[in-house]
């Protein structure tokens, strides 16, 4: 995993989601000997999108925000001291909409962390409009954390199809079960049934036990090395014959987190999110870490 700067980034925003997030993004920064930054961005409507308001009102509606924003970020504050007292801990409310302030702090984070679900939205949003966006424009890995959870003793799950994406999201799974050290759960699955283009025109392959046979040859050479370089993980091999999103939602019952890469083999070209992670975010049982692509050199 490669940043700029040694530092965990945690957005707060008050919410029930929120705290979860500095919870755990305070764990890892402690586990990981990081600086953990907690941001939370100021946002009044009217006075971003033209809402007219100007002088004393806008002033006092202004000040609300920023006392709620404070009082946002002194509570996530203290969360992560109960994590580590002796956490490094820095804070930050810039004048800036959540989504384009959590955006530009990703160039700067090893991993950036939110919550599922905010306070900026309907009541009964599964993925809240602030985490969406970040995780499909982030420029660092971005952990999504549900509110609620109770698997810390569970594995490390991580999605492989043998994308560019998949393979940094190895790497990143590799460390963190070795951090965490607990067994790593290397999920590969295929069906029979492939699509040939955007108009979703699919071919039944006849064969499925040659299929099955280099499934597994690409499980296995993707693996390869990996054993050797952190002989303390675990590695469990599961290859099924069914759809990703199903297999991984399932392993994220049990497991304290599943990495995946933004976007596999399924997607268009373009998407800036794909179908497996986009469902993982949205209905997995535990916290869910995507993995962007490398930036240009």
């Amino acid at each position: 995993m490669t940043a700029t700067d040694p530092r965990i980034t945690v957005g707060v925003d008050g919410s029930a989601g929120s705290a979860a997030a500095v919870t755990w993004a305070a764990a890892l920064a402690s586990r990981r000997h990081l600086q953990l930054k907690i941001v939370h961005g100021l946002q009044v409507a009217g006075l971003y999108y033209g809402g007219g308001m100007t002088g004393i009102g806008a002033a006092t509606l202004f000040e609300a925000v920023q006392a709620d924003g404070e009082r946002a970020v002194a509570e996530a504050r203290a969360l992560a001291a109960v994590v580590d007292k002796d956490l490094a801990i820095v804070t930050e409310l810039p004048n800036d909409p959540p989504v384009p302030m959590l955006i530009e702090e990703s160039r700067h984070a090893r991993m950036l962390v939110v919550g599922r679900t905010g306070t900026g939205g309907f009541a009964d949003m599964l993925l809240g409009g602030t985490a969406a966006s970040v995780v499909s424009h982030a420029h660092c890995p971005v952990a999504v954390i549900r509110g609620h959870h109770d698997a810390a003793a569970g594995p490390v799950a991580v999605g492989i199809d043998g994308s560019p994406t998949s393979e940094q999201a190895i790497a990143v799974a590799f460390e963190e079960a070795s951090l965490r050290g607990v067994p790593l759960v290397a999920v590969h699955a295929w069906n029979d049934v492939t699509y040939e283009d955007t108009r979703g025109t699919a071919r039944i392959l006849t064969q499925p036990e040659t299929l099955e046979e280099g499934e597994n040859r690409l499980l296995t050479e993707r693996l390869a090395g990996w054993q050797e370089k952190y002989p303390d993980v675990e590695i469990r091999r599961q290859l099924v014959r069914d759809r990703p999103r199903h297999v991984l939602l399932e392993a994220s019952e049990t497991a304290q987190l599943v990495v995946v890469g933004c976007r596999g083999h399924g997607g268009f070209t373009g998407m800036l999110l794909g179908s497996t992670s986009q469902a993982l975010v949205q209905h997995a049982q535990c916290p869910v870490l995507v993995v962007r692509p490398e930036p240009a050199k």
